[in-house]
């Protein structure tokens, strides 16, 4: 079975920074969407940035844009979420998912049934 790992979430106070890491196993990283969603309490979760694996091409929700960066090394199946300035409105679980098949963008990272789900990682960002 596809395994996602996700780490780097922790506690930071507001304006501080974290990198989240997806690591896949046994999964080959072509032609597919990574990234990441969040789900803070009492609020639906949503989907925060994905990458395409074959191309690089990117999305953001607009909340992150500028402040997050979302990367992939293909070659260690890894896929890395940036989180500069961070705010405390941040401060969800986030978790790592993949949809095969497809590049990634909004349609897909909206609307699309994730092929596979890590389990989540906590980020607190303190005011």
């Amino acid at each position: 079975d596809v395994q996602l790992q996700a780490s780097g979430g922790g506690l930071v106070q507001a304006g501080g920074s974290l990198r989240l890491s997806c690591a896949a196993s046994r999964f080959t990283f072509d032609d597919h969407a990574i990234g990441w969603f969040r789900q803070a309490p009492g609020k639906e979760r949503e989907g925060v940035s994905c990458i395409s694996t074959t191309d690089g091409s990117t999305y953001y929700v607009d909340s992150v844009k500028g402040r997050f960066t979302i990367s992939s090394d293909n070659a260690k199946n890894t896929v890395s979420l940036q989180m500069n300035g961070l705010e405390p409105e941040d401060t969800a679980v986030y978790y790592c998912a993949v949809v095969e098949d497809h590049f990634c963008s909004v349609y897909v990272w909206k609307s699309r049934a994730m092929d596979y789900w890590g389990k989540g990682t906590q980020v607190t960002v303190s005011s």
